[in-house]
């Protein structure tokens, strides 16, 4: 018999755990939805591992009351250890608001143009990606761009690629889904090819930017660029519906407490993180919260005016189908019922 690697393992849940999806999860989402509210927001957590999550994470910051920290389920299934509250965790495309503060700051030191092409950036890619020649730094924050998502690939998450050159190669020479600021579709490439524009004007890793510039002074200390840099056993395991591996060791990018990225947060929308022209910059090319994905791991960064509070919520099981993402959504809308109560 051959054996099967972990990778091909993933392959095919990801196909069974669809069909199982489609039958089983929307119930789960009625009930989620018609539940008596509970009192606190813990007893929202420990709602939500009785709905299937094995792991969940709360951090609220509310302006005038101090912060509420709040975990439940496991913080490692196998080893029976408990959910921990200053667990890090895979932030996954809640890194684009760091990606984007960086841009800001580059743009107000002249070292970036908004205007600028991705062809005036990356002339190598003339030819290869449709209207480079149109498409500028802005629109590329803005997801405005047209360009293929190299993360719909099929199959892209049982094999997801390690490098800059295996990621872009998926989209080279597709047509592209939209003129050039025609249209908004949220892609990945777009901020593949700022982290890559940024990454060749600094001359170094745009991370070690985003350290000096904006987790420092903000004191973010619990704030990573990969896995290679933290203790293994301080990441929250994570699980996808139906596969029996933990997914901690795939590394995805960015991992955070949810503290540093409330505070990260607190600061970009109360005006402390940015300069008044940065600010300004800022607010012209992309928004003020944001939610990430990546098998195991679905994480919520949102701010509510109206009440003046932080929330972060984390996640630590995903199903291919997302009917777990709609499942962390009316979640997260009830944590803020019970703040608004």
């Amino acid at each position: 018999m051959v054996k099967k690697s972990k990778k091909q393992i993933l392959r095919v849940t990801l196909i069974v755990s669809t069909i199982i999806s489609l039958y089983f999860v929307p119930w789960l989402l009625v009930k989620a939805w018609i539940l008596p509210l509970p009192n606190t927001v813990q007893e929202q957590a420990d709602e939500a591992i009785d709905h299937g999550f094995d792991g969940m994470i709360v951090y609220v910051h509310q302006t005038g009351k101090p912060p509420q920290y709040v975990a439940s389920g496991w913080h490692n299934r196998e080893t029976k250890t408990s959910a921990k509250p200053n667990a890090l965790f895979k932030i996954a495309s809640i890194s684009k608001l760091y990606d984007a503060v960086a841009v800001a700051k580059l743009v107000y030191q002249g070292r970036l143009s908004l205007d600028k092409t991705v062809a005036d950036y990356l002339p190598e890619l003339v030819g290869k990606i449709e209207n480079v020649e149109k498409i500028t730094l802005r629109l590329l924050l803005q997801h405005k761009s047209g360009i293929p998502n190299f993360t719909d690939t099929p199959n892209f998450w049982g094999n997801p690629t390690k490098s800059y050159e295996e990621s872009i190669a998926l989209i080279l020479n597709k047509p592209a889904n939209f003129e050039p600021g025609k249209d908004y579709e949220y892609c990945n490439t777009n901020y593949l090819l700022i982290n890559k524009i940024m990454n060749d004007e600094l001359g170094y890793d745009n991370f070690q930017f985003i350290q000096k510039e904006i987790l420092a002074p903000q004191k973010l200390t619990n704030t990573f660029g990969s896995l290679k840099e933290v203790n293994l056993d301080n990441v929250m395991s994570g699980y996808h519906l139906g596969y029996p591996f933990d997914l901690k060791e795939d590394d995805h990018g960015m991992l955070a407490t949810a503290e540093d990225v409330g505070n990260f947060l607190s600061a970009l929308n109360n005006g402390s993180l940015l300069n008044p022209e940065e600010q300004k910059i800022y607010t012209s090319i992309y928004k003020y919260e944001h939610a990430g994905w990546v098998p195991g791991y679905q994480s919520f960064a949102n701010y509510y005016k109206d009440i003046e509070a932080v929330v972060v919520t984390f996640y630590s099981t995903t199903d291919p189908k997302l009917y777990n993402w709609n499942l962390s959504e009316i979640i997260n809308n009830r944590i803020v019922k019970i703040l608004k109560r």
